[in-house]
């Protein structure tokens, strides 16, 4: 049999207490045996690093297998259910807008502050926009604040009081 001592992992020098373990000569010579670690343990660190990966030194020339073409470009799905993208002649000329746009309009209309809950309903009865959402007030409260956030004084939009928007002269 024969002996495998652990001298790094000693209890003296702090280690795990990994004592000398009895392995059989054939478990020995098959440990010896045994190719170098490919993992990226720093135990292990230095062991490969003369050559790199079969994998990347392929790709790294461009080089294909014989008899192998390269991946096909792929096409960009087109969505079915989205109508197509409309310009802004369109949305003048009786499509809908969009819902920024819509509350500027109908606040415009109003010439008072208004709350989101009413901005969308008339911009919704007045055909302005149109939404299928569970949420659209929400929607409009939000997109009102972030282009309050991002443009500062160049929004359209100012905060009124607690949850009520008008238009900037």
């Amino acid at each position: 049999m024969a002996a495998l001592a652990a001298a790094e992992d000693s209890p003296a020098d702090g280690g795990a207490g990994v004592e000398d373990v009895e392995v059989p000569a054939a478990a020995a010579r098959a440990l010896q045996a045994t190719p170098a670690c490919l993992c990226a343990a720093p135990a292990c660190a230095g062991r490969r690093r003369d050559r790199p990966p079969k994998a990347k030194v392929a790709k790294a020339a461009g080089a294909l297998p014989a008899g192998q073409a390269g991946p096909k470009p792929r096409k960009k799905a087109e969505r079915k259910d989205l109508p197509a993208p409309q310009s802004e002649a369109t949305r003048q000329a009786g499509g809908t807008m969009s819902g920024l746009d819509a509350a500027a309009k109908v606040l415009a209309e109003a010439g008072e502050p208004l709350g989101c809950k009413t901005i969308v309903e008339r911009a919704i009865e007045k055909g302005y926009w149109k939404t299928g959402g569970k949420t659209p007030a929400a929607t409009v409260y939000a997109a009102i604040l972030r282009e309050i956030q991002k443009k500062g004084d160049a929004s359209r939009f100012a905060k009124a009081d607690r949850g009520m928007f008008t238009l900037k002269a």
